[in-house]
């Protein structure tokens, strides 16, 4: 019959928002830069960036939902969305690597910048450090256990344990939460200010951006803990939760090389606050 469909792909129709992703993402940028630069109208261009996204985050993302549930993402479908989320996935680890390389380069190379932190590492201007093993270790057991909470919530959902993966959900989501609060409080209560010099600025970039994606992991959570109140994934199509348990995953990894690269190794020696 003319116009059945005899494939397993699902061809999308024609899509605004793709386009508004795109001038809303332009949008934040050019307010950050406006921002930076304490330039006139900053905050209304960087207001109507997030907006954007925003706006776009609930409407292109609750389309694909909808698509799910409409059954349109047949097993082929799947696979390619599990590619996407690899490579997207891959690009934060580069990402992450940029702020480590700059980590090491800074640590293992301090004499090439002796104008800069005095020829040694933590420079000189830094009186002490994070005691890696106060708050640092507690928040890595914190991660350690959501790791496995989000894996239980997992195993649940391939056995249809519904009430498992609630409880699997609600318990990554609060250690998130605590995650996030312990690590505020130690920003707030930290012996150095971001700037100033290489070892406060990086340690500041490297953690900062990934308490940015805890955060992010963690509203990825709730959004599926909402759909699975609401009857969604089965346990042969859950991709919505697969992707946030791998992202969760690699946040958990992230920090533990954090830990022990930035906390243990890159004080080791000065005082500790």
């Amino acid at each position: 019959m003319a116009g059945a469909k005899n494939h397993d792909y699902h061809i999308l129709p024609p899509d605004i928002w793709p386009f508004v992703a795109s001038m809303s993402a332009l949008t934040f940028t050019s307010g950050m830069v406006l921002f930076m630069h304490e330039m006139a109208n900053a905050w209304l261009v960087l207001g109507l960036g997030v907006a954007g996204l925003i706006a776009t985050f609930f409407g292109w993302f609750g389309k694909i939902v909808a698509e799910a549930q409409r059954g349109d993402h047949t097993p082929v479908v799947q696979l390619h969305l599990r590619y996407g989320m690899i490579l997207f996935i891959a690009s934060e680890v580069m990402f992450f690597v940029g702020w480590f390389w700059s980590w090491f380069d800074f640590a293992l190379f301090p004499t090439d910048m002796t104008d800069v932190i005095g020829g040694i590492w933590p420079p000189e201007s830094i009186e002490a450090v994070m005691d890696p093993f106060d708050l640092p270790l507690l928040n890595t057991l914190i991660l350690l256990c959501s790791g496995t909470t989000v894996t239980w919530a997992h195993h649940a959902l391939i056995h249809g344990d519904r009430e498992g993966l609630k409880k699997g959900l609600w318990a990554t989501i609060v250690l998130g939460v605590i995650f996030s609060f312990i690590q505020a409080f130690e920003y707030m209560h930290a012996p150095f200010g971001f700037g100033g010099n290489t070892y406060s600025s990086a340690f500041y970039m490297a953690t900062g951006f990934h308490g940015f994606h805890v955060l992010m992991g963690t509203i990825f959570l709730i959004v599926c803990l909402v759909r699975t109140y609401k009857g969604h994934f089965t346990p042969r199509q859950h991709f919505g939760f697969e992707a946030a348990a791998w992202y969760w995953h690699f946040v958990d990894v992230v920090w533990l090389f954090l830990f022990v690269t930035v906390y243990v190794w890159g004080g080791w020696g000065a005082e500790l606050h």
